[in-house]
């Protein structure tokens, strides 16, 4: 397993700071940041849209601005990063290291709820604190671990959205799909709660293992009972799939969601018009602060237009980014002292106001986002819309 060290180095020291080239040396020194990211297997779509491009360009950033400030002394940060390989086991051998033998100073976390599972006890065991931003896991609160943060909004107020969004559109029936796993699970269950009791009737629900090939039998059988809605609990290669296989039987109820990976302009670039009108998870663009639009030119920038930031949890990763920095600012890299902070206090960041309430961001409401002639509009609640929703999806193209 290869390690990759990044590290850009720090601005030339002032002049007078020469006669104290141990004080120097001392100030200089790196703030080592270590993670582990899935670049080879299932995970890495997810994982190299969402996640670590964040993490380089904010490096990047903090680097050309002279180093992360920390507690008001500029440091270059040295990023210590491996492929997890999408293996979970991988996955906490590294983190393991990192934490334990390395002493790495900070830690920034894996992609995916899976991951961030195996992973959170062990940034509790050591004292790291860990700000997700691709874990949905109601078990993760439930563990009540003191330095793990999910800053995605949770299965409870995302499903809630949704219901609520198809109530007042006046959706009466559903039909759904749930990847077999803990995201799977979770979103179904909180989406089942959701429905009791809102006049909607669930008319086919299955489940489906990861990796999935074919889903067209289930999409013709929920097509022949005519919902009003198709939800998919997916992932990204499942909501692709999901939405191809719909568009070939000819499945086209009024509101079609997917879940993880609708946000993602590969969505938009491999549905082309066929995305016009698709409902998911998402929470934010590029009209929902300044702070959004400059992190998406700024990240358009570096990557290219061809690598532009997904509407959902790369907004949540920045944001992470956004907490760790004032918190390193104000606190310095007492890991105790910043897990404090984070706990603490309310956070400004591209996506609004985040404050937690344990390890959950009460500060994001569930949201629902839709594909709109070339952007992934938020649409629900109104309070939060970038703009209008459709309530008619448009017959695939």
């Amino acid at each position: 397993m290869s390690t990759r060290r990044t590290v850009v180095q720090a601005l030339a020291a002032a002049p007078a700071a020469l006669a104290f080239p141990s004080l120097v040396r001392a100030q200089s020194a790196p703030v080592r940041v270590g993670y582990a990211i899935a670049r080879t297997g299932p995970w890495t779509t997810g994982a190299q849209v969402s996640q670590e491009p964040n993490y380089l360009l904010w490096a990047e950033q903090q680097n050309a601005a002279g180093g992360l400030n920390v507690k008001g002394t500029k440091r270059p940060i040295e990023l210590i990063s491996s492929d997890d390989q999408s293996n979970i086991e991988t996955c906490v051998r590294t983190y393991e290291k990192l934490m334990g033998s390395d002493k790495v100073d900070l830690v920034l976390p894996p992609w995916g709820s899976n991951a961030n599972f195996a992973v959170a006890p062990l940034a509790n065991r050591f004292g790291y604190p860990f700000l997700a931003p691709t874990a949905l896991s109601r078990r993760l609160i439930e563990m009540k671990l003191p330095y793990f943060f999910l800053m995605l909004q949770q299965p409870k107020p995302m499903m809630d959205a949704l219901v609520d969004m198809l109530k007042a559109s006046g959706a009466k029936s559903a039909a759904v799909i749930y990847v077999d796993d803990l995201f799977g699970l979770e979103n179904y269950a909180a989406l089942k709660v959701a429905l009791a009791g809102s006049g909607i009737s669930l008319v086919e629900d299955k489940s489906y293992p990861l990796g999935v090939k074919d889903l067209s039998p289930v999409l013709r059988s929920m097509k022949d009972k005519n919902p009003d809605a198709f939800i998919g609990l997916t992932y990204p290669p499942d909501t692709i799939l999901a939405s191809k296989q719909a568009k070939e039987v000819g499945f086209n109820p009024k509101f079609f969601y997917a879940s993880v990976g609708t946000a993602f302009q590969l969505y938009r670039n491999v549905m082309q018009a066929g995305a016009e009108g698709v409902l998911g998870m998402g929470s934010w663009n590029g009209k929902t602060s300044a702070g959004a639009k400059a992190y998406f030119d700024a990240h358009v920038k570096k990557f290219g237009a061809a690598k532009e930031p997904d509407r959902w949890a790369s907004g949540a990763a920045w944001a992470s980014l956004e907490i760790l920095t004032a918190a390193v600012a104000k606190v310095g890299l007492d890991r105790k002292a910043i897990r404090d902070y984070v706990a603490g206090g309310e956070h400004n960041t591209i996506l609004g106001k985040i404050k937690f309430a344990g390890s959950e961001n009460v500060g994001t409401p569930g949201t629902v986002s839709q594909w709109q002639r070339g952007e992934f509009e938020v649409v629900w609640p109104k309070a939060n819309a970038t703009a209008p929703l459709v309530p008619q999806k448009p017959a695939w193209v």
